[in-house]
């Protein structure tokens, strides 16, 4: 399983703005796409969709700007990932409007997948954009709060 490079760009947006003020203050678009090497075009793109999941909020004209709709600790890797990708499904059997699959009818895993699935988010859940954004590395943050 890998990520979209859109979603690690938006994960490295977040996080930037995370670390100026804890992303309370308005940060412009324009100057977290030059301070993370972020396409502005990307930048812009990202700025749509995760406005859209209610991850940060968005203001145009003078004195606008983004910023974080709450607080870092609050905002999760999962929230991030389905801001961008859409629902986390490793595979699209478990997706309704999807019957694609030539086994279907036979298959004896289907069933399985949606703990699957939680399980994925449950990890992805336990990670937040505070953690993300802080200067030492998550493995050096888990050392010292055991």
């Amino acid at each position: 399983m890998r990520l979209s490079s859109l979603t690690d760009y938006a994960v490295v947006l977040l996080g930037a703005a995370a670390r100026h003020c804890g992303g309370l203050a308005r940060q412009n678009a324009t100057v977290l796409a030059e301070e993370t090497g972020v396409p502005l075009p990307t930048a812009q793109k990202l700025v749509s969709r995760l406005a859209a999941a209610g991850l940060i909020d968005s203001a145009r004209g003078t004195g606008g700007g983004i910023r974080l709709s709450r607080p870092p600790a609050s905002i999760t890797l999962a929230d991030i990932v389905e801001a961008v990708e859409g629902p986390i499904a490793l595979t699209s059997c478990v997706d309704a409007a999807t019957h694609d699959c030539a086994i279907e009818g036979n298959c004896r895993v289907k069933p399985h997948w949606n703990a699957v699935n939680h399980a994925v988010r449950g990890a992805l859940a336990g990670i937040t954009l505070a953690q993300l954004a802080a200067d030492a590395p998550m493995a050096q943050q888990m050392k010292v709060e055991a």
